[in-house]
């Protein structure tokens, strides 16, 4: 893509200058021009003093159709913030260079005009290395052959299965890997993988999967799990981003009273815990149910009163 956008650009190149520009040896310079041509692109080679590689006709081809913004965004990925391989960003740091000169001023500074620190403050600044086998998983994702899983759940019980695996997420600084098996779609923990054996067997994927749809669909239902318990309350209104802060994605906000307050669930884990949680935000919210709730939120009071009343 690289070589193609300087054909476009400079109408001529020498296999020099593509290896200069793109940092590769003039022999790997001329080995994907020809390839450019075997892969059906117009390019030849004129031969001689002054002779270099050309687009028959000064073709040009939009191989990536990429606008202004488009190319800003994508060049984000070349630059610190981006959690992208050394070897991703290398490949756009080379490609950038054989974009239209507006395009590539802005390329560039859209590589460099961003770091991310996800660390909050007082935290640890050990950065979690990438599981064992997480690139030998997300290698057999792309060429989409099964792979024999073995894997230590969170009892310590090994098992070794074979998987068809659909797609690999990043959720936080764990990696998880979405795979059919026999017994349907399973979520496994890539830090928990004691083997991966790619097979020449293919993965049987639904045509109707979509990764981001999958993963969202799981993530609820894990939160449902780990949040069984529902707590019903009603809300002022100035009290609704306090509680969109406080609890994000366990909040749900249901519809308006005649008093104006706004009835909403709160999902939690146990009663006590919850209540705890809950006891400083009295200004704004009146816990309706379940009675255990209420009752440890009045047991809480009872102690706040006794100890500073």
């Amino acid at each position: 893509m690289a070589i193609l956008l300087l054909l476009q650009r400079r109408e001529q190149v020498t296999a020099a200058e593509v290896a200069r520009e793109l940092e590769v040896s003039e022999r790997t310079a001329r080995r994907d021009l020809d390839a450019l041509g075997v892969a059906g692109v117009p390019v030849y080679s004129v031969q001689g003093r002054g002779g270099g590689w050309r687009l028959v006709g000064g073709a040009r081809t939009d191989l990536s159709g990429l606008t202004a913004g488009e190319a800003r965004a994508l060049f984000l990925v070349a630059g610190p913030a981006s959690s992208a391989t050394p070897a991703v960003k290398a490949a756009l740091r080379k490609l950038v260079r054989a974009l239209p000169e507006p395009f590539r001023m802005q390329a560039e500074a859209a590589a460099s005009s961003l770091v991310t620190d996800p660390k909050r403050w007082g935290w640890s600044r050990v950065e979690p290395r990438p599981p064992r086998f997480l690139d030998a998983l997300q290698d057999a994702v792309i060429r989409g052959v099964q792979v024999r899983l073995g894997y230590v759940d969170r009892d310590g019980t090994a098992t070794e299965r074979t998987v068809h695996p659909l797609g690999i997420v990043a959720k936080g600084p764990s990696w998880y890997l979405v795979a059919n098996t026999d017994a349907g779609r399973r979520t496994f923990r890539i830090d928990r993988v004691s083997t991966a054996v790619a097979t020449s067997d293919p993965v049987h994927r639904p045509d109707d999967f979509d990764l981001a749809e999958s993963w969202r669909a799981i993530a609820d239902e894990v939160d449902r799990r780990r949040t069984p318990l529902e707590v019903q309350a009603v809300c002022t209104p100035q009290g609704i981003g306090v509680l969109r802060i406080g609890f994000g994605s366990r909040l749900e906000v249901g519809g308006s009273r005649p008093d104006g307050r706004i009835e909403v669930v709160i999902r939690g884990n146990d009663e006590h815990t919850l209540a705890g949680e809950l006891a400083g935000l009295v200004e704004w919210i009146e816990v309706t149910g379940p009675p255990g709730v209420r009752g440890h939120l009045a047991s809480i009071g009872n102690a706040l009163v006794g100890r500073y009343g």
